[in-house]
């Protein structure tokens, strides 16, 4: 698991250099219980909630293995539905009776995740694909970084314990340049860009600043991430072929529009495009 770009001191305690014993009063420190005594009427603090939102256009035939492999941890499911001019919907109501429909306003996986993350009422908010292509078993990983105090979580399918059964040569090629840019422009030491499983607190929706409207959504999200300071978390992801149908995502096409992206977010264009004006 890889953390970049952290503005805080990591969460876990540093390892001894070398391996060595620590000093004595560190010894004494680490002696003691590892909470504090508590008294009979202590409650824990509240378990952070967490919303799932699914974006999705015509992906009745997938919905089922989806929604069967969403852990307990999950608190609300949020379907955002493009139009689908089959029974994603219903089939949806059908595997999780509790899922909350939302329309999504305007066209575009963008779109779809701005409408989700504004409807979301969770402290944590998941992102996920409806093609299975993704394993939702993977998302207490990404929440037990967000619990230790990061603030955006990213899928990567190229660190150990990530890999890619889909991903194509040019697919791959054109994340590796890209990721390459991203990196050097903000200094960071990130190994996946586009893909689009994501976790973050809610609270720093806002920050965030979302606008795109495609699949280049989620490289402004990690390029608004990186420009805002927030913690970010690497963890290692799994990365499936679609299980029916077909994808909307045009390698070629869509990798232009994340380069305008990228080249329209880079740090100091925006203040360049103010002076001009």
């Amino acid at each position: 698991m890889n953390a970049s770009h952290l503005t805080d001191p990591s969460p876990f305690p540093p390892p001894s250099r070398n391996g060595a014993a620590p000093p004595p009063a560190a010894r004494r420190w680490t002696d003691r219980p590892a909470h504090p005594l508590r008294r009979a009427e202590d409650r824990p603090p509240p378990r952070a909630t967490v919303s799932l939102v699914v974006p999705a256009r015509n992906e009745a035939r997938n919905i089922p293995w989806v929604f069967e492999q969403i852990p307990d941890c999950v608190d609300e499911v949020l379907l955002v539905d493009g139009d689908s001019s089959d029974a994603t919907v219903h089939m949806a109501r059908q595997c999780l009776p509790t899922v909350r429909h939302v329309r999504q306003k305007g066209p575009g996986k963008g779109n779809a995740l701005r409408t989700g993350f504004l409807a979301a009422d969770g402290d944590y908010i998941v992102m996920i694909d409806a093609d299975g292509s993704m394993l939702p078993e993977e998302i207490p990983h990404f929440l037990h970084f967000l619990d230790n105090g990061y603030d955006f979580v990213k899928g990567s399918r190229f660190i150990a314990g990530g890999g890619s059964l889909d991903i194509t040569r040019i697919r791959r090629w054109g994340n590796h340049a890209l990721l390459a840019m991203v990196n050097r422009l903000y200094d960071a030491h990130l190994t996946d860009l586009c893909y689009g499983y994501c976790a973050f607190r809610r609270s720093f929706l806002d920050d965030l600043d979302l606008h795109s409207t495609g699949f280049e959504i989620e490289t402004e999200m990690i390029a608004h991430a990186l420009r805002s300071g927030l913690r970010i978390a690497e963890v290692p992801s799994l990365e499936l072929p679609r299980r029916s149908g077909h994808s909307n995502l045009h390698a070629v096409s869509d990798g232009r529009r994340v380069l305008r992206t990228l080249l329209a977010e880079r740090p100091g264009a925006q203040s360049a495009a103010a002076r001009s004006d």
